[in-house]
């Protein structure tokens, strides 16, 4: 997949919203769309196909599912607004689009979403509401596109959610989930946790495809994180894709979480972190020099 190759990322604008919160996660793809096309990139921007409400029902209570969609339940961001309730068919067709593609170019490819992992069987929070990852997982085993699917959940938190989903499906032996706030998750194991992704990805040896949360919030000015600098978010990011790329894995990545703001009340600094991710990508798998998009986001004093 050398050269100027596109670059897959499934984006419509039906997946985004105003979540009326404090979380930017529902706005958040179309700003990251936009920021990313001013890399300069070769981008391959294609429309995803919405979830039907029985594909949700392979990993969620069905009636949690229904009342959510009709506004009789609240979603991840504690309100029912049905301009939230129309995107999450689309953000977690997205994720299931990317895992697709990934499978067939045996590389990668890119959901710009987040909102997935603190959703579990028949539960929303952590502005989370569905949880994408576990319904892409759940169906492509089903299909029997995949024998094991790994996920490694680089957020701040921990994915409570796909925890929940894994164990009550009994999963386990099928879909491995790992997220390093536990082990590490202060900035003075910061280190540790870098020399450590190596032995981290080992342990997902035999799965079909990963799904890799890249997650803003562990930068160490956002407000909900606080153990990583732009630096060693950019080094992780590079490690993980470097790493899946010798280890043969194709990769479907999301954005997860990111909640810092800069003096105009934007989502800037969460953007640069996002661009510095899909640098990585890119660079991981020889699609683009360096010199076209540098690294962004020098460490704030």
């Amino acid at each position: 997949m050398a050269g100027e190759l596109p670059i897959p990322i499934f984006y419509s604008p039906a997946m985004v919203a105003d979540s009326e919160s404090f979380s930017p996660s529902a706005g958040k793809p179309a700003l990251v769309i936009e920021s990313w096309q001013s890399l300069g990139l070769p981008l391959q921007i294609r429309a995803p196909q919405p979830l039907s409400v029985e594909q949700f029902g392979v990993i969620h209570d069905p009636e949690f599912v229904a009342d959510v969609l009709g506004g009789r339940r609240a979603n991840g961001f504690r309100n029912t607004s049905p301009a939230v309730a129309a995107t999450l068919p689309w953000t977690s067709g997205a994720m299931l689009a990317a895992a697709r593609e990934a499978l067939t170019n045996r590389v990668g490819a890119i959901a710009p979403c987040s909102g997935f992992h603190h959703a579990g069987f028949a539960f929303a929070g952590g502005f989370c509401t569905f949880n994408g990852l576990m319904v892409t997982a759940a169906t492509l085993l089903a299909e029997g596109r995949v024998s094991k699917v790994g996920i490694l959940d680089f957020d701040q938190h921990w994915g409570n959610g796909t925890h929940d989903i894994i164990e009550r499906l009994h999963l386990e032996s099928q879909v491995l989930h790992y997220s390093p706030t536990g082990d590490f998750g202060r900035p003075a194991r910061a280190e540790a946790f870098l020399t450590c992704i190596p032995a981290l990805l080992d342990r997902f040896q035999g799965c079909d495809l990963m799904l890799y949360q890249a997650g803003a919030d562990p930068h160490i000015n956002d407000p909900l994180g606080g153990w990583l600098t732009t630096d060693q978010l950019w080094r992780r990011d590079r490690m993980v894709f470097d790493g899946l790329h010798q280890r043969r894995i194709p990769v479907a990545w999301n954005l997860a979480g990111g909640y810092q703001r800069d003096g105009a009340g934007s989502i800037r600094p969460v953007l640069d972190i996002d661009d510095n991710t899909l640098v990585a990508f890119v660079e991981a798998y020889g699609r683009a020099s360096i010199a076209e998009a540098p690294f962004l986001g020098q460490e704030a004093a």
